[in-house]
């Protein structure tokens, strides 16, 4: 490379960081706004699916939707999570009317797996290379799913996606309205996944159960208890 295009490509830099600034700068300020147009047709659903209760707080939430309005939906659950995904699959069939003796096939809903980024007791050292995997892999489901909606409510798996997911706004590449519901048994502070969410401005909508959270949090809105 000669001098000229050196110098080239340095000035070129602090034109492109300006100009990512302002993106994001407006991806921050256009998040939680309205829709700018009413969608006709059906709203992808990304639906992030913790382990246990996380699992059933957000089978509850998702329980109450329009079903004509957010669909299809896309179920996300951690890869060493055996038990959300069925759940979800049953759910599903249960929004099946009965076909005459014939097998039910589930059309609006789909399942799929994403690596996690940390196991219960791994190390730091180790969690590096699995959080790497999961954030790679994280892209890849939002980039194949586009989704216009994710719902999640602290599981630590929602944490690439939504990351994935805002950094598609910020490239222009789509546009999701990320919905954070923080579980019932965080009473006094926010899990690490709300409060990531939370400090990073990367939820379009922040919701707590807990109306002292809402104190703490201020631009938390408060929603009641959910379950």
């Amino acid at each position: 490379m000669g001098l000229d295009a050196f110098a080239a490509v340095c000035c070129a830099i602090p034109v492109l960081v300006s100009l990512l600034a302002v993106r994001v700068a407006y991806v921050l300020w256009r998040s939680g706004l309205p829709p700018k147009k009413p969608h006709a047709a059906g709203l992808r659903c990304l639906i992030v699916l913790g382990s246990g209760g996380h699992t059933a707080e957000m089978m509850n939430i998702i329980s109450e939707l329009q079903k004509d309005r957010f669909t299809p939906r896309y179920y996300v659950a951690a890869l060493t999570d055996n038990m959300s995904l069925p759940k979800a699959q049953v759910y599903e069939w249960s929004l099946i009317p009965a076909q005459g003796g014939r097998e039910k096939i589930i059309e609006n809903g789909q399942f799929t797996q994403i690596y996690r980024s940390r196991e219960v007791g791994q190390s730091y050292v180790t969690s590096i290379a699995t959080t790497l995997l999961a954030v790679l892999h994280a892209m890849w489901i939002v980039t194949r799913i586009r989704p216009q909606v994710i719902f999640c409510n602290g599981p630590g798996t929602c944490i690439p996606l939504c990351a994935s997911a805002f950094l598609l706004k910020v490239l222009g590449l789509g546009w999701s309205s990320i919905f954070y519901i923080e579980s019932i048994a965080r009473v006094k502070k926010l899990s690490l996944s709300g409060l990531l969410l939370y400090k990073l401005r990367l939820a379009d909508q922040f919701f707590v159960q807990w109306p002292q959270l809402q104190q703490k949090y201020p631009r938390a809105q408060y929603a009641g208890r959910l379950m």
